[in-house]
């Protein structure tokens, strides 16, 4: 796979252009976007996958919920359905996609989840529902311009920061570094825990933020207790097990597991995967499966519950505080 990337690395000024020469139309006036006379806030990256954004949207509602009418707003990757389509009593990660459906699942008595791939209309619909949000979360939006949100936050990961990327096909990065420009803070994400000060500074260096950028970092903090729909175990009380992930980066997890002395297998499958029916039969053979959550509400319809659990993780910000505040702060003005 990486000798193909170097491969298409003469593909590389192409993509770089035209990524560069769109943002450069948005910004110039030439494209338009539509802004909102409420709070719009959109999480995203310039990479491909895997820095954290529905932590860090999970971590926005539980800082928002209590204080504001929320709805956030995704695109809705494979899912079934088209549209907008508002979550309700009939969700499932099918029609919803799988991050949404976990959004609808933990907070559904305290916002509203909708998807639909044109970020306008969405909002749109979203504001002549009964309750129209007070705020609106945009998941994985940093490139979707047609929309300007009032509030950026960009996600980069420690161990593979923006600033060392290259534009796809050869790197991860969907468009030039120059677009981090557009964020109001950028978070460091998947931080080694006890980062020292010295550290961050480099980091801070390599990012190069400008006068009206905060840096952030923030390390992902798993839970020692899985979950089913009806039960719990701790972590140490499992016997050995299957670990089962479908996303982009499972390296961290499984560090985390084999830091606790677990005695796992690992079926590892890319990000989003479609689970078939001999994947099905060969979790059925398994006596305990830990998953992700975002895995888990896709195993959901395959009545594997008596031995399917998931691990539930969080943001942790190393100043939560001056984040907290420059949110809340866009909120309420």
């Amino acid at each position: 796979m990486k000798f193909l990337r170097y491969i298409l690395f003469p593909i590389v000024p192409i993509y770089y252009a035209v990524t560069w020469l769109r943002n450069y139309f948005y910004d110039i006036g030439f494209f338009t976007s539509k802004s909102y006379d409420f709070p719009v806030i959109a999480v995203g990256n310039l990479s491909v996958g895997g820095t954290g954004k529905t932590p860090m949207v999970e971590y926005l509602i539980r800082l928002l919920k209590d204080k504001k009418h929320i709805a956030t707003l995704s695109r809705g990757y494979k899912r079934s359905s088209e549209g907008f389509y508002l979550a309700d009593t009939n969700a499932s990660a099918k029609m919803l996609g799988d991050e949404p459906f976990q959004f609808y699942r933990k907070f559904k008595n305290a916002i509203a989840v909708a998807v639909d791939a044109d970020r306008q209309n969405g909002i749109s619909q979203l504001m002549q529902q009964e309750q129209a949000p007070e705020v609106v979360l945009l998941d994985d939006a940093y490139q979707h311009r047609k929309v300007q949100a009032g509030f950026y936050i960009l996600l980069t990961t420690y161990n593979n920061l923006y600033t060392k990327d290259w534009v796809l096909p050869t790197g991860d990065l969907r468009e030039p570094r120059a677009g981090a420009k557009r964020a109001d803070c950028i978070v460091v994400t998947k931080c080694p825990e006890n980062l020292n000060a010295l550290e961050k500074e480099k980091v801070i260096k390599q990012i190069q933020p400008k006068a009206n950028q905060q840096v952030f970092f923030s390390s992902i903090r798993y839970s020692d207790v899985v979950y089913s729909e009806n039960t719990k175990y701790k972590l140490e009380a499992l016997p050995n097990f299957t670990l089962v992930t479908g996303i982009a980066n499972a390296t961290p997890l499984v560090n985390y597991l084999k830091g606790k002395g677990l005695d796992f297998t690992h079926l590892h499958y890319k990000d989003h995967y479609d689970f078939t029916d001999e994947d099905i039969a060969l979790f059925s053979a398994q006596k305990f499966i830990v998953t992700t959550e975002k895995d888990y509400v896709r195993l959901l319809p395959f009545n594997l519950q008596d031995k399917v659990f998931y691990l539930p993780i969080e943001v942790e910000l190393d100043n939560a505080e001056a984040f907290n505040s420059s949110v809340l702060d866009f909120v309420s003005t």
